[in-house]
């Protein structure tokens, strides 16, 4: 079967069928580490995949789930030394009182769960997002994705507030001030929201911001928002679905960067390395409110099997064996050196933000106006990238946000080769 093929009965047989990446469809056969290749051969250097986080089909996680597979597969109605295993090294990951966890199959199942607990123990009903977020595709769980949600079909239990971008902020102000404009909307959404007769049961927040833009919030705007939606009567939820894992460099949990400990983690694509694989985390006081409720009942048929289970535990074993938090805090700095320097180079990168091995690149038509590259234009400079050989995609609020955030494993030669790819494509776009 050829490519053409293959489109036409993806096309026929799939819903969103016709949707890809790039402008060429890529039909891609194998993996390892940070490289990929399409079934003529071609190399691809992955710069978007972090669900491969330990790398594309590490041999650790194959030898794993083949092993497991091959032996046993059921539900956690059974005892199994594997489920219990990767709960207590998912525990031993974070900090004091996060100590009861709930493993499911993906990130929008965590997050979904996480807002039933919410709601369950708060007694309120409203749940709190920035604009253009992104959670999930649950009915739930899509409304709270408001980057995908009209504004005429958000539910009034939305509370929408105004995501932390500095570069783009709409408040024209600086520091403290700006700090004080940004949470200055949480306080209104959270008033929104107690007029409405839903109170606060939770805010939902991604601390990488990826759906945003990948930002950088100001010193103090985390422990801020937590601040005010605890004097609400609700719960802190941090989605680590993006942040979490090391990718952020200096820590292993996004939020530990901003001085936090939230009541509700959830995590999901780099869990398993591939294997669908996701999980909530819980205060244990929290877990003794459920556990008296009788009211309150959550199984998953697949969520942590002996396979998943393992696969989880497992990843977390090569972080700490390779040690990509390490590798995630001393690439990153290369490669926003590489960028900082490239942003020298063209004044269509109107900003830069990120951490460890995620970073945004914000494209402008114009700097002073901050007007941002279409989404259009961005597709023509990832499927040119894809051409070169280079996988990146797109983000943010407005679609213009070039998206790097490759598996942990990424080195500083594949920074030169990716930033050098960017280079010559922006050279191409300015002088076609």
């Amino acid at each position: 079967m050829d490519n053409q093929q293959l489109i036409t009965r993806r096309k026929n047989s799939l819903i969103n069928g016709a949707h890809h990446f790039y402008d060429r469809p890529l039909h891609l056969v194998r993996g390892s580490g940070v490289w990929l290749w399409d079934d003529n051969g071609k190399q691809y250097l992955d710069c978007y995949n972090n669900v491969a986080s330990v790398g594309h089909c590490h041999p650790q996680v194959v030898a794993a789930l083949s092993d497991q597979a091959s032996l046993l597969n059921t539900h956690t109605r059974y005892l199994h030394s594997h489920i219990v295993e990767a709960s207590e090294a998912l525990i031993a990951k974070m900090p004091f009182g996060l100590d009861a966890v709930c493993f499911v199959c993906t990130g929008t199942e965590a997050n979904d769960l996480a807002v039933q607990i919410a709601r369950r123990v708060t007694g309120h009903f409203g749940i709190l997002v920035t604009e253009s977020s992104y959670h999930g595709n649950s009915a739930l769980v899509r409304q709270l994705s408001t980057c995908n949600v009209p504004l005429h079909e958000r539910e009034s239990f939305v509370g929408v507030f105004e995501p932390p971008n500095i570069y783009r902020n709409p408040y024209q102000k600086t520091g403290q001030a700006l700090n004080t404009a940004f949470l200055g909307s949480v306080d209104g959404a959270i008033a929104q929201l107690a007029d409405g007769g839903h109170g606060t049961a939770a805010v939902m927040m991604d601390v990488s911001y990826d759906s945003n833009g990948i930002l950088n919030p100001p010193k103090g705007y985390i422990q801020g928002v937590a601040q005010r939606v605890r004097r609400a009567g609700g719960l802190v939820i941090m989605d680590e679905v993006q942040a979490g894992y090391a990718r952020l460099g200096s820590h292993f949990w996004g939020f530990e960067r901003e001085g936090i400990t939230p009541d509700i983690v959830t995590v999901g694509k780099p869990m398993g390395a591939g294997h669908p694989v996701a999980a909530v985390i819980i205060q244990r006081r929290i877990m003794d409110m459920l556990q008296n409720d009788p009211h309150f009942h959550y199984f998953n048929t697949f969520g942590g099997n002996p396979v998943s289970a393992l696969a989880a535990k497992t990843v977390l074993q090569i972080l700490d064996e390779e040690n990509l938090m390490q590798n995630a805090l001393t690439t990153g700095a290369y490669l926003h050196e590489r960028l900082m320097a490239l942003q020298n180079n063209f004044e269509s990168i109107g900003d830069i933000q990120g951490s460890g091995l995620f970073w945004g690149i914000d494209l402008v038509k114009n700097p002073q106006t901050k007007e941002p590259f279409t989404p259009d234009m961005n597709k023509r400079i990832t499927s040119r990238l894809a051409e070169k050989g280079v996988l990146i995609a797109s983000t943010g609020r407005y679609g213009n946000v070039l998206k790097i955030r490759p598996p942990l494993v990424f080195k500083p030669e594949h920074v030169d080769l990716a930033v050098q790819a960017i280079h010559d494509t922006l050279i191409e776009l300015h002088h076609p």
